[in-house]
């Protein structure tokens, strides 16, 4: 989704508060479209919701920052870390090809 010799970021964010059950993941989905990033979101177990998204660094916080203003109302809390990408990594890492809803 990046340009050749661009650098990658890869960020996983999850956030908290009340974010299940009103459409986060979809309008999640919905704003990659507009991004050339690639990753997923998806619900977990404890009612947080952690977001994967991997594109170049202006483009990735650019998306994360409209994420958190779709939800600002519901958002009470983000925890965030940076992750390797597929060319930063020594090991296996997982190979994102677009962005999605997962379960």
């Amino acid at each position: 989704m990046t340009s050749p010799g661009m650098p990658t970021t890869r960020r996983r964010v999850t956030f908290t508060g009340y974010v299940q059950g009103v459409g986060f993941r979809y309008t999640a989905t919905s704003l990659a479209r507009d991004y050339p990033v690639v990753g997923y979101v998806k619900n977990l177990t404890d009612g947080r919701v952690e977001l994967l998204v991997e594109g170049t660094v202006e483009v990735v916080e650019a998306f994360l920052d409209d994420v958190a203003a779709a939800f600002a109302d519901n958002i009470t809390g983000t925890s965030s870390e940076t992750v390797p990408t597929d060319s930063q990594a020594a090991g296996a890492v997982e190979k994102l090809t677009r962005f999605a809803i997962r379960s």
